[in-house]
């Protein structure tokens, strides 16, 4: 696929770079970008297992909307645009292999909302996080309102997004909103690192384990755990299973075929 403003880098048969690539806007979000994002995560290549997203430069990931291509638009216009990000959001929500967020500068308003839609984040030092909208007369539009409370608590969300205040990579890791802060040159490699990790595994395991966590996870306990079960019964009717348990028994690594 050609893209103007994300570039795509096979990294391994399994393991892609996803780089959001509009540099002198700090990789801002027009409306190509969000078009060519919701491309991407709605054609995953075959054989693909991990997708790694970060941004071009070292300053930013991304700083959010791109705010003077919306200064050009009138309400119908932000209206269509506003549409476009939910459907390029779903899209990266959906998709059905983790997404790792390796966070390399600013990630402001729908920059960290795209971080909080991947499954988690890596932050380097110079990493910076925040939901700004308000100071902006707006709120956030790409989830933030929704993401930020269930990944580091009600209270704490309140607080960064009534204030807009920017937390850095260790205030961030503290909050639980990054996994890992890593040295600004070792970013991508930490990231890599584990996505070969998650390769290593079953590939119709992590996706049941990726549909379960995120079907169950604004559900009661009994409801979760069916959707827990519906994923088990899944994965256990693979040959990967029977693989699995035949290599344990042999004492060597498993040959996974994907079925």
């Amino acid at each position: 696929m050609n893209f103007q403003t994300i570039k795509t880098e096979i990294l391994s048969e399994q393991i892609e770079l996803l780089t959001l690539n509009r540099p002198e806007v700090l990789n801002a979000i027009s409306s190509t970008m969000a078009e060519e994002l919701k491309s991407y995560f709605s054609n995953p290549r075959k054989n693909l297992r991990v997708v790694i997203v970060t941004g071009t430069g070292e300053k930013a990931f991304c700083a959010g909307a791109d705010l003077k291509e919306r200064a050009n638009k009138d309400d119908h216009e932000l209206e269509l645009q506003r549409i476009l990000f939910q459907e390029f959001g779903v899209a990266i929500q959906n998709f059905p292999i983790p997404v790792i967020a390796a966070v390399n500068g600013i990630a402001f308003g729908g920059g960290c909302e795209i971080a909080l839609l991947c499954d988690f984040i890596i932050a380097a030092k110079n990493a910076l996080f925040a939901l700004p909208e308000v100071k902006r007369g707006l709120i956030p539009g790409l989830g933030g309102t929704q993401r930020m409370p269930r990944r580091i608590g009600i209270g704490k969300a309140k607080e960064l997004i009534f204030t807009g205040r920017a937390v850095s990579a260790d205030e961030a890791f503290n909050l639980g909103l990054a996994n890992h802060v890593v040295e600004n040159n070792k970013l991508l490699e930490k990231a890599v690192s584990i996505a070969k990790e998650i390769v290593e595994n079953a590939p119709i395991s992590v996706i049941e384990a990726k549909r379960a966590i995120n079907k169950g996870y604004n559900s009661n306990l009994q409801e979760a755990l069916n959707v827990e079960s519906m994923s088990y019964k899944a994965a256990a009717a693979t040959e990967d299973r029977k693989e699995g348990i035949k290599a344990f028994n042999e004492k060597r690594k498993p040959n996974w075929s994907g079925k």
